[in-house]
């Protein structure tokens, strides 16, 4: 492999390139095995990675398991592979200290090895024992492991920059920029006691019909009771969106949001304006840019008026009562302009209440130091709210998804 690229050589131990990374990664506290470096070295010598992006997502694919481990993974990949750390260096030195992951600045990163002179610097991570660099070759690596980096931090101040806007004041390329963005959060749903209950080793009831079944093996002594447990399972989450006049801008960078729901744990979701539409088929295709398109033709009173109390009666008599509300945990999306009849959205929020787990009203306006929630619709629906949060930007929507998670 060069250093600018991965591009596999004769020259390189894949093996050892691979076991070498496996055991940074296990040191830094990365749940390893033998059998994950032997799929990584097999994915270097299927693909031939020539980039180290492409490099990188094989590592990735072959390494993590848990979604907890990204973040040290990437810090000992960047180490090991963008030029901080020489994996030759760390095979002659196998006494060296592991890492730490508990504790923060370079302690969390896998030992490091002394910096190497020009006359004897080795090409940057990926170099075997004994192999040589040319200078040129170098000097071009370099070069192109600083415009890596330089692109890195650039995109990530932009994304930075971006997270604190408003939906509301993005220009159409920059909603769709965001979007891209919102496509990537992952939606946790909370979970909730199942029917079903499984064996546990310690915890739960003991089982006494298994207990004494087992019995019979020791000659009617229980010596190890079978406990039993509820298996829990996620609760369904329901999508709101008001896609009415005042509320355009977020209703299309929350499309982004429903789309991904739909796909990665199946949630509902539905938008209104004067009437409500139900969007969960039509978000349920593998092409974002389809289904939006699909889902916006579908809602033909995008735009409109604002009918808050009517669309969620539509909606508990349609679908919340049938089961789909029930024990759910239900997200709308508005700013609580209600045109309609704010008795209507009153009753209509209190039967909701009594059919959902737990409501959150994403309302972008909250985020204004001025926002006092004294209109009509606001105020009628507040009283049977359990979470109210802005989620007017991108770094709102965190608040939003962890009032989903933690419901």
């Amino acid at each position: 492999m060069n250093g600018a690229g991965t591009r596999a050589d004769s020259d390189v131990d894949v093996a050892l390139l691979a076991g070498t990374f496996g055991d940074l990664l296990h040191r830094a506290g990365v749940a390893t095995t033998p059998e994950r470096s032997g799929r990584f070295a097999d994915i270097i010598g299927l693909v031939a990675p020539a980039t180290t992006a492409e490099l990188y997502w094989g590592a990735r694919l072959a390494f993590v398991i848990d979604r907890r481990d990204v973040e040290m993974f990437d810090s000992v990949f960047a180490q090991v592979f963008r030029g901080l750390v020489d994996i030759a260096d760390v095979v002659r030195n196998p006494d060296a200290p592991g890492t730490n992951p508990t504790t923060g600045g370079d302690a969390s990163a896998p030992a490091m090895a002394p910096p190497a002179t020009d006359g004897d610097r080795r090409k940057p991570g990926i170099s075997s024992p004994g192999s040589a660099t040319d200078d040129e070759d170098l000097d071009d690596d370099r070069v192109d492991d600083d415009d890596g980096n330089e692109h890195l931090l650039a995109a990530a101040a932009a994304r930075e920059v971006m997270s604190t806007i408003s939906f509301g004041a993005c220009t159409p390329d920059e909603l769709q920029h965001l979007g891209r963005l919102i496509a990537r959060l992952t939606v946790v749903p909370p979970t909730r006691p199942g029917r079903r209950t499984s064996r546990h080793r310690h915890r739960g009831d003991v089982d006494w019909r298994s207990t004494l079944r087992r019995a019979r093996r020791t000659g009617g002594d229980p010596t190890r009771p079978i406990h039993r447990r509820r298996v829990r399972r996620p609760r369904r989450i329901v999508l709101i969106a008001d896609v009415s006049g005042s509320m355009e801008a977020y209703g299309r960078a929350y499309l982004y949001l429903l789309h991904g729901a739909v796909r990665a744990v199946r949630a509902e979701a539905f938008v209104f304006a004067t009437r409500l539409t139900r969007l969960t088929r039509q978000l349920a295709a593998q092409d974002p840019a389809l289904a939006l398109a699909t889902a916006m033709a579908a809602a033909p009173d995008w735009s409109g008026g604002t009918r808050i109390g009517e669309a969620l009666a539509d909606f508990n008599d349609r679908w919340g009562r049938r089961g789909v509300a029930r024990g759910a945990v239900v997200v709308i999306v508005s700013d609580g302009w209600e045109a309609g009849d704010v008795a209507v959205l009153a009753r209509e929020m209190e039967r909701l209440s009594r059919l959902a787990h737990h409501i959150v009203w994403v309302n972008p306006r909250r985020q204004s130091p001025s926002f006092q929630p004294s209109t009509g619709g606001m105020a009628a629906a507040l009283p049977f709210v359990d979470t109210f949060v802005s989620g007017h930007s991108l770094a709102g929507l965190d608040e939003v998804l962890a009032a989903i998670r933690h419901a």
